[in-house]
């Protein structure tokens, strides 16, 4: 690792280039100390929730691998959050779904009350952090058939929008309690795995489920609703009823905040094109970032090309107030914490990179029909001394600079994770 002395004289080289280019490198990492990534908690026990001790079974999700030491407690999980949020620069949030619920009795998911998550929402008050939720709609008996809020069987689809009824109650009390709004995302696994003979009826019952699961109106410093979209899952190959077309005329007609998954499209598709294009008529979107190989396989996150034009996307739309940015990947195969870091570190540099472009001289060129100029511009962007303001800005915001980090998540499998069995 660089000593601090060599950092703070890499950044101040880099400051200085930046300058040539209009770009304040200081009013940059200030812009991004204040953005929040919501971290998901079900990378951390590889979506095995704490509803029974089998973890996780069924409904399209998969989490692969069996690297030593996964969370097995409320307790443990926490406590390996806090060691992840240890070495990520920045202020952010938690992603928690309904089946990471404490709860005596084991309630079904209908009955669940705020009062299951008071430990969660504790720990957050504690550590400052806001809270985002989910409904769980997957791994549960009821859901088996493959529909949940589109089921033809009328007891199933009540059970489900009474599930998503408290999950909105439980998002509320969340924000109400953390003093910000709790974005509280509804996804179904709803489809069939080959080509159905009605595609109406399950769209139509599920319009039916989301008006009645939305009919309450929860104040917006409460609570955010989102709903999400989805090309294909296993078992719904040929036909998901909650298609990005579904949700999107559903968002823009009553107003909720539209999921955009980064793998929940076809491979050849990209999230970065279709920010601007709902935004243009929505308010707010959620983002669930990822990285799917072939298919929605929910990867670490990389800094790859397609994260760089989701931030580009952000930033350069000055949609930074109005897009939540969340994570959802889960690797088994490697450890837990380290995935956590990188993901989350790597869409953080991601923004860093969009806050770092001279975005006037960029649109100024492109509206003169420069356009040899605005190639020549993006290329030089790409290697200029991001790296050297990223480390002065981890060192600033008390967390590692540089591969450091993997020498405390390595400490910390050997002294706290390899002690689980």
């Amino acid at each position: 690792m660089s000593s601090l002395k060599n950092i703070e004289e890499a950044y101040e080289a880099a400051r200085e280039r930046y300058a040539e280019l209009g770009v304040d490198s200081d009013e940059a990492m200030d812009r991004l100390g204040k953005i929040a990534i919501s971290l998901h908690c079900w990378q951390g026990d590889d979506v095995g929730g704490f509803e029974s001790d089998q973890g996780l079974s069924g409904g399209g999700i998969m989490a692969t691998g069996a690297y030593p030491g996964k969370a097995r407690t409320p307790d443990e999980l926490r406590a390996d959050i806090d060691k992840a949020l240890s070495l990520i620069p920045g202020k952010h949030r938690l992603n928690l779904h309904a089946m990471y619920a404490e709860a005596k009795g084991k309630p079904d998911r209908n009955e669940l009350e705020p009062e299951h998550f008071t430990a969660w929402i504790d720990w957050a008050k504690a550590n400052g952090l806001g809270m985002d939720f989910n409904g769980t709609f997957f791994s549960h008996p009821k859901a088996d058939s493959g529909f949940t809020l589109s089921s033809a069987d009328e007891g199933t689809r009540k059970f489900w929008v009474e599930h998503g009824i408290v999950c909105r109650n439980i998002g509320a009390a969340m924000g109400k309690e953390l003093g910000t709004p709790c974005v509280t995302n509804l996804w179904i696994p709803d489809g069939s795995k080959d080509i159905p003979a009605d595609r109406k009826g399950p769209r139509e019952r599920l319009k039916k489920s989301l008006d009645e699961i939305f009919a309450k109106q929860i104040g917006r410093s409460r609570l955010l609703d989102a709903v999400e979209c989805k090309l294909f899952g296993i078992g719904s190959e040929s036909y998901v009823v909650g298609s990005h077309e579904f949700y999107l005329a559903y968002a823009i007609q009553n107003k909720t905040l539209l999921c955009l998954d980064t793998g929940h499209f076809h491979p050849t598709e990209v999230v970065s094109d279709k920010i601007s294009s709902v935004m243009t008529f929505l308010d707010e979107i959620l983002l669930h970032v990822s990285r799917g190989v072939r298919w929605d396989s929910d990867h670490v996150v990389i800094l790859s090309d397609e994260l760089r034009a989701i931030a580009q996307e952000i930033v350069r739309g000055d949609y930074l107030d109005r897009v939540h940015i969340g994570l959802d990947f889960f690797d088994a195969s490697i450890n837990r914490i380290a995935a956590w870091v990188i993901g989350t570190r790597c869409m953080i540099k991601a923004l860093l990179i969009a806050l770092l472009e001279p975005s006037e001289k960029l649109h100024r060129m492109e509206l003169d029909g420069d356009y040899t100029g605005r190639l020549a511009m993006l290329e030089e962007l790409k290697t200029l001394p991001f790296g050297a303001v990223w480390d002065y800005y981890c060192t600033k915001m008390e967390t590692p600079a540089g591969e450091s980090w993997l020498d405390e998540t390595r400490a910390y499998e050997k002294d706290v994770l390899s002690k689980r069995g």
